[in-house]
């Protein structure tokens, strides 16, 4: 028996979706069928990528984004929701880093990575659930879909990234809370915890002679491409993962294990 993955007549919400994983994800989405409301901070960018994925035959829509902002999420996902209709499947991705050991992390560098990654996801996370709990009661059938985007780093530490270590197991810690609330209602909360995935940001740190000293310490000598996340993503994403509430979920090479 074959599962065939379609999400035409879901909107699906990517935050963080830019550059890097998010772009990606919201092309796998696109591709997959969803109308992908795009948002991030820099619309420009959103611009471009929306024009990727028309061109190729997809629906999406832009909403500025600023995670470290309340007002700005609540404006955020209302607008979502008046320019695709109501979300169905939310990836929540924005997220930052700092490097620099620990002794010489400042007061604003702590709150820079926390704000985004910990009270930034959370915060979105909450808004989005909010209307999918109403939802949930007019139509008790619906599947909903919060994929939280953690990090190896939240199961391993990594030197000089300590604070991100951090949050990002605080991301694994808020999905388990969420889905334990929330699966109530309808709503599959699941985490991705990614390793070395090589985007535009980090391709040139990759190919130094710093990056290659990394990649040469890693289970299989490599890091990955955005695309080794797409199955990962389409089946959370999916209503045939309705079984799968709380998980979390490494896609790391064998990097956590190693």
């Amino acid at each position: 028996m074959g599962i065939e993955v379609n999400f035409a007549g879901k909107v699906a919400l990517v935050t963080g979706a830019s550059s890097g994983l998010g772009e990606r994800f919201a092309q796998v989405l696109a591709e997959a069928g969803a109308t992908v409301v795009l948002a991030a901070r820099r619309t420009e960018k959103l611009k471009e990528l929306r024009a990727q994925i028309e061109a190729d035959g997809g629906a999406a829509r832009i909403v500025q984004l600023d995670v470290t902002d309340l007002g700005s999420i609540k404006a955020a996902v209302a607008h979502a929701e008046t320019e695709a209709g109501p979300i169905d499947i939310l990836v929540n991705n924005s997220g930052v880093s700092t490097t620099q050991k620990l002794v010489d992390v400042t007061p604003e560098d702590y709150d820079y990575v926390m704000e985004t990654n910990t009270k930034g996801a959370f915060f979105v996370a909450q808004e989005v659930a909010k209307r999918m709990i109403l939802r949930s009661k007019a139509e008790p059938n619906r599947h909903f879909r919060v994929i939280n985007i953690a990090s190896v780093a939240a199961l391993r530490v990594l030197s000089q990234i300590g604070v991100y270590c951090m949050s990002k197991a605080a991301v694994v810690q808020m999905t388990k809370a969420m889905a334990l609330e929330w699966g109530r209602y309808g709503i599959n909360v699941n985490a991705i915890c990614p390793g070395y995935i090589e985007t535009e940001i980090n391709r040139d740190y990759f190919a130094s002679e710093s990056g290659q000293k990394l990649v040469n310490i890693l289970p299989r000598k490599r890091v990955g491409q955005p695309s080794d996340l797409d199955g990962l993503l389409l089946l959370l994403a999916a209503d045939e993962s309705r079984f799968m509430n709380g998980a979390v979920i490494t896609a790391d090479d064998g990097m956590a294990v190693f």
